[in-house]
């Protein structure tokens, strides 16, 4: 499963790590955040060790959220070093996702 990453836990999990990270901007009333949920849990999972990834609830933290531009939802954004170097706005298929974080490792 994808670690929740929080607005409190954002900066140490996101921005101070060492590894690329993917993050999941949704939200539980949004019907394509659910089709890409199970895809950044499998991430998650294939990716263990190698890449943070993680997923934020906008309803219940809206400053990252804000601060990064997210307007629409799903957002997916792909850090590495705390910058942000890939955006995918909509659902988009796994591949879209495991090949941004390949380029990173």
């Amino acid at each position: 499963m994808a670690l929740e990453i929080t607005d409190a836990n954002f900066e140490e999990t996101v921005l101070k790590s060492d590894k690329p990270v993917v993050v999941d901007f949704w939200a539980a009333w949004c019907g394509p955040c659910r089709m890409v949920g199970p895809i950044i849990d499998e991430i998650s999972t294939e990716y263990d060790g190698k890449a943070v990834v993680g997923k934020v609830d906008v309803d219940a933290n809206q400053d990252f959220a804000s601060k990064y531009g997210v307007r629409n939802i799903p957002t997916v954004l792909v850090f590495q070093n705390g910058e942000v170097v890939g955006r995918q706005v909509g659902v988009a298929p796994k591949k879209a996702y495991t090949d941004a974080i390949d380029e990173l490792l």
